[in-house]
Parts: structure tokens; sequence; C-alpha cells
């Protein structure tokens, strides 16, 4: 299999189990009576997978962004790359403005 692959898929369980303590912490400390509302309802357990799901996609996405992100500080390939000067350097220009008409 793939390391992209591997990577992507370690990262969406990663994400997933987050969002697993996520929505038991929502549920543990019954935020906005989240647990009252799930445990009333004879379909509450729809509305808990449904809360799982969504924030695990959520999660994991920001969870494999992460892990792309962070491999871009990892150079491998040695800095064969050239480094690009900035030949554009401000400087300072004189302008010229006409003088202000005096009002009388």
């Amino acid at each position: 299999m793939p390391k992209l692959i591997k990577l992507y898929i370690l990262n969406v369980a990663i994400g997933f189990a987050l969002s697993a303590a996520f929505v038991a912490l929502l549920l543990w400390t019954n935020s906005a009576g989240l647990r009252d509302l799930i445990m009333a309802d004879r379909m509450g357990w729809l509305a808990l997978i449904v809360l799982w799901v969504l924030n695990g996609i959520v999660f994991a996405g920001v969870q494999f962004a992460i892990a792309i992100m962070r491999m871009a500080g990892r150079d491998d390939a040695g800095g064969t790359g050239r480094k690009i000067r900035n030949r554009m350097t401000p400087a300072p220009i004189a302008i010229k403005t006409a003088k202000p008409k005096r009002r009388i």
C-alpha cells in the first residue's frame, strides 16, 4: 500500500477517535442540554451517530491537513534548489507637488 494511503488512513482513524472523545465530552458536560435531548428521544442514537460522523469528518480533515503541512518542514532533497533573490528593493523617490493656492 502506498505511503500516502497509509498516512491518510492513520489520520482519519485519529480524527474519528478525537471526534468520539469530543462527542463524549459534549455528552458528559451536557452542553446546551444535548445529553438530555439525545436520551429523551427514541431516535437519539441516530443523532448521536450523525454528531460523531460529521465531527469525525471535520477532525479527520484537519488531522490530515496538519500531517501534510508538517511534512513540508522536512526537506529530504538536501537544498539543491536555487535561492530567489529579491531584485526589487524599495528606494525613496522625490515627488513634486503643486503649491496649494492661498485663500483670501
